[in-house]
């Protein structure tokens, strides 16, 4: 079986094709490279002896993209594909609907052009916006308090009426709450260009000595030390979700006698159901890391709201999903990346 990954370089999709090859898939990847490295391709090659195919394609590429398919002619496309910080999105929101809106609407023409109808989406807990209370359910309303919020509920929303309008899509959103951590291997990790917008691998940096002091957006939030508290996912457990996706569509399909559009359109959060601020993240990274961090306080950023942590239960009970790993394992592996790559993928 093989399986299109959009995006596959990144720091989410690297880690997700290197469950797919364990779990014995064929991998193809379209990356524009924009903000990753090809490099997390080479290393995964040298973890599990498996290879996956690559295509340094733009997922707006229409030409590009289905010359892809015809040649892969995969069983279905993981789209991680997009841009993803918040804070950037509120600066250049054009830049943002161009690359995600576009990409995806680029994406599902040409799935739909040569009959791939099976689609895992990378979405995420922004969708919720400022939630009126946690842990949050997969049922609860959506909005968007950003930009980068914005595009993924659309392309939700686009994804629901591509399957109201033809029900033999297969269609599973996957709402992520915050991915951290690294593989075990130390090999491959997040690695952003530039100063980071997330907060682990801008904490990471710290402790590594490339920036000076952690920069903690706001202490008037209404939590317990002040700051935000979010729900940090190990990006191993987040991969290992995408693996689990991909099965429930096969195992579907099977059971209802390869009927296309059998699973129809689910949706499942990908959380811990625990919530940590951003200062506890701090400490357990000064304690992964054996010294402690200088931090700032400074203003709030635009968009940011106070709490978010996930009720995982549904993907429990249909996906047979949970996240294994705790905060000190995606402190311990996040530094182990970090301390073995400073420099990231261009460490020598």
């Amino acid at each position: 079986m093989k399986i299109l990954v959009t995006g596959g370089t990144g720091y989410i999709g690297s880690h997700t094709v290197l469950e797919l090859l364990e779990a014995g898939m064929e991998v193809a990847v379209v990356d524009n490279l924009c903000n990753s490295s090809e490099e997390s391709l080479k290393r995964v090659e040298q973890i599990t002896g498996k290879k996956a195919v690559f295509y340094p394609v733009d997922i707006r590429d229409e030409d590009g993209m289905r010359d892809v398919f015809l040649k892969e002619q995969p069983y279905a496309v993981i789209h991680f594909a997009g841009l993803k910080a918040v804070g950037e999105s509120v600066e250049i929101p054009l830049k943002y609907y161009d690359n995600n809106i576009g990409g995806t609407l680029t994406l599902l023409h040409i799935m739909k052009e040569v009959g791939c109808k099976n689609i895992v989406f990378s979405s995420s807990a922004t969708v919720y916006g400022n939630p009126a209370s946690v842990p949050i359910r997969e049922d609860f309303p959506t909005s968007a308090t950003n930009p980068y919020g914005r595009t993924k509920l659309m392309i939700e929303n686009i994804l629901r009426d591509l399957y109201r309008s033809d029900d033999s899509w297969n269609i599973i959103l996957l709402r992520y709450f915050n991915p951290i951590g690294a593989h075990e291997s130390g090999m491959i990790g997040e690695d952003p260009a530039g100063i980071p917008n997330n907060l682990l691998p801008y904490v990471a940096k710290v402790a590594v000595g490339k920036l000076e002091k952690v920069h903690v957006f706001g202490n008037d939030y209404n939590t317990p030390d002040g700051t935000g508290v979010r729900d940090y996912i190990h990006v191993v457990d987040l991969a290992k979700g995408h693996i689990k996706a991909i099965e429930k569509i096969v195992k579907t399909e099977e059971a209802e006698n390869g009927k296309a559009g059998a699973l129809g359109l689910k949706v499942y959060n990908l959380g811990t159901g625990n919530g940590y601020s951003v200062l506890d993240i701090v400490a357990a990274f000064s304690k992964a890391c054996g010294k402690e961090l200088p931090y700032v306080i400074d203003p709030r950023r635009a968009g940011d709201i106070d709490m978010c942590y996930a009720d995982p239960a549904l993907a429990k009970e249909e996906l047979g999903w949970s996240a294994e790993y705790d905060l000190d394992r995606m402190c311990a592996d996040t530094w182990r990346w970090q301390s073995r790559n400073p420099d990231g993928y261009a460490t020598k």
